[in-house]
């Protein structure tokens, strides 16, 4: 299954480049009918791992707005940037100084990713960054034992009525000395009991060890 600006053949996934020429981690470059694409490497994204695994159900398309949480170096969130498109906003949290030189690196390419130090813990750090607007989709990935209470804070003050949450789960971060099929039962009654409808949960595991990736409407 293909989305917008996203290509899936031959099991791997690509995002059409939107900036021509350039790479941000080493990725192979290809051209369809003059049209130039990034590979997405599903061991270094979720999101690409989700979409290899039968993702159905993605809420990240052109002219949309993502409030992402975690961005680290900036991986997954320039291949977000590709498919949302430059009228749209990208506003890339993390918390470790180590990632922000690259985080802005990347982002100086693409005009539509704002790098931004803050802690998911604390959403109103980022409050003045979001221009005021409401966000369609927020994505988390965020190794913290309250994966759950981060998603829901953010979701309350940033996310539109009816938007998506994106949640890609670490069960080790939860708890290390539990199953992780026994964290993912006690992450699903999470998310029910504080307002998240699970439209789709995708087992990540053959490219992130004990991870699953949860595609979440915010009642």
């Amino acid at each position: 299954m293909n989305f917008p600006k996203v290509l899936i053949q031959n099991r791997k996934v690509y995002t059409e480049n939107s900036v021509p020429g350039s790479k941000v981690y080493g990725e192979m470059l290809i051209k369809i009918k003059g049209i130039e694409f990034r590979e997405w490497n599903p061991f270094r994204s979720k999101l690409a791992a989700a979409l290899l695994n039968g993702m159905k159900n993605m809420p990240i398309k052109p002219k949309t707005n993502v409030l992402y949480l975690g961005a680290a170096e900036g991986t997954t969130a320039s291949h977000v940037s590709d498919i949302v498109g430059k009228d749209s906003i990208v506003l890339c949290v993390d918390f470790a100084p180590r990632v922000m030189r690259k985080l802005i690196e990347v982002s100086e390419e693409r005009v539509n990713m704002i790098p931004v130090m803050g802690d998911a813990n604390k959403p109103e750090q980022y409050e003045e960054y979001t221009g005021g607007i409401k966000f369609d989709i927020v994505y988390e990935d965020v190794a913290q034992p309250n994966q759950v209470e981060i998603l829901k804070k953010n979701c309350d003050k940033y996310l539109k009525k009816d938007g998506f949450a994106l949640l890609a789960l670490k069960a080790r971060s939860v708890d290390s000395t539990r199953h992780p099929d026994k964290i993912y039962r006690q992450i699903k009654q999470e998310l029910k009991e504080v307002g998240f409808e699970i439209i789709e949960q995708i087992n990540i595991d053959r490219f992130e060890k004990a991870h699953m990736f949860y595609v979440l409407k915010f009642k």
